[in-house]
């Protein structure tokens, strides 16, 4: 049996004014045949580390925002996946998180060796191009509640958003 990688993950939904939301793009340097996809920042939550704080340090990681106001966890996922040939088996906490100003220039801080190649570049997303896009977005869930969350409500308790159990997602 392949050893699968168990973990918890926190996933960021990231608003700036004008419903602008930050999306990275990315691919799997293990299967370069499933082209690319845009994906919202996360990943792995350390030992000893919440969500929150898991999100807040993924932003600046991976988008290199460090100015951002992060909010309370609006949906969960359940994901399993193959990412650069390791399987992943992991629960995802995402929360939504507010900016002061749409950042043009991608200076992520310490990206892993794996999201270096993973990832291209980001792009802030207007929520209705987003909603109507026919590029691949993980979590393939997330236009579910993006109309609310952009509106201002925030869900009293996550929503589960899992759609596709073996979804690509890094």
């Amino acid at each position: 049996m392949p050893f699968t990688l168990r973990r918890q993950a926190a996933r960021v939904v990231l608003f700036a004014p004008g419903e602008q939301l930050l999306m990275l793009r990315g691919s799997d340097p293990g299967a370069p045949a499933q082209g690319h996809w845009w994906e919202i920042p996360g990943g792995g939550i350390d030992p000893g580390e919440s969500s929150i704080d898991a999100a807040r340090r993924e932003l600046r990681e991976e988008a290199g925002v460090v100015d951002a106001e992060i909010g309370p966890c609006v949906f969960t996922q359940h994901a399993q996946f193959t990412f650069a040939g390791i399987r992943f088996d992991q629960f995802e906490h995402i929360h939504i998180a507010w900016c002061d100003a749409v950042t043009e220039q991608w200076t992520p801080h310490g990206l892993e060796a794996l999201e270096a190649v993973a990832f291209s570049g980001q792009r802030w997303w207007h929520i209705s191009e987003l909603l109507t896009t026919t590029e691949r977005l993980l979590p393939p869930g997330l236009r579910t509640g993006l109309p609310h969350l952009a509106d201002g409500r925030v869900p009293a308790n996550p929503i589960d958003i899992t759609t596709d159990p073996d979804a690509v997602a890094t």
